[in-house]
């Protein structure tokens, strides 16, 4: 799939067939999503990868939004003692979501379904996963790609409005 294709292509997913993701798709995700850009390469993302049928009940639990039968969810975290000093130490927040935009549109090019629940900047699903998933204090759940293969699929949209364009010469 071309990369045009899958951007177009790219929505979220909300229903899920209960089929098992293959090992080789998620390793191929994982990739995907470490290829992404990083501030001064500090690469501070924490993949949480998550087929246990009871952690994930857990996971669509832990938010408002987060109710999905996706049989794989790969919580996308970033660990502070990786991430840049001081004042620059919130850029994990663009490297992690980088890494995440890479997983969605691997989903994509791999004829799968995912959606993007957002876990940060809420305190209390930020808790509830740290607790669900047992980590450590340094490490910030930034959000939940809950993926499988759809049943449904969105028609791909161009979502381009030229009123949001503003060209300074």
């Amino acid at each position: 799939m071309e990369l045009k294709e899958a951007m177009l292509k790219r929505r979220s997913v909300r229903s899920f067939s209960p089929e098992k993701i293959r090992e080789e798709n998620i390793n191929q995700l994982l990739h995907y999503a470490m290829a992404g850009p990083s501030a001064c390469n500090r690469r501070p993302w924490e993949f949480y990868v998550v087929t246990n049928e009871e952690i994930l009940e857990k996971l669509r639990q832990s938010t408002r939004y987060s109710n999905m039968n996706a049989p794989l969810a790969i919580v996308v975290c970033g660990n502070m003692k990786k991430a840049l000093p001081m004042q620059m130490q919130d850029f994990w927040i663009q490297d992690c979501s980088a890494a995440m935009e890479n997983i969605l549109l691997g989903v994509t090019s791999l004829n799968l379904g995912a959606c993007w629940v957002g876990v940060l900047p809420q305190k209390r699903p930020v808790e509830r996963v740290k607790k669900i998933l047992s980590v450590d204090d340094n490490i910030i759940p930034l959000g939940i790609a809950f993926i499988g293969y759809p049943l449904e699929t969105p028609e791909a949209r161009d979502q381009y409005d030229i009123n949001k364009i503003h060209i300074i010469k």
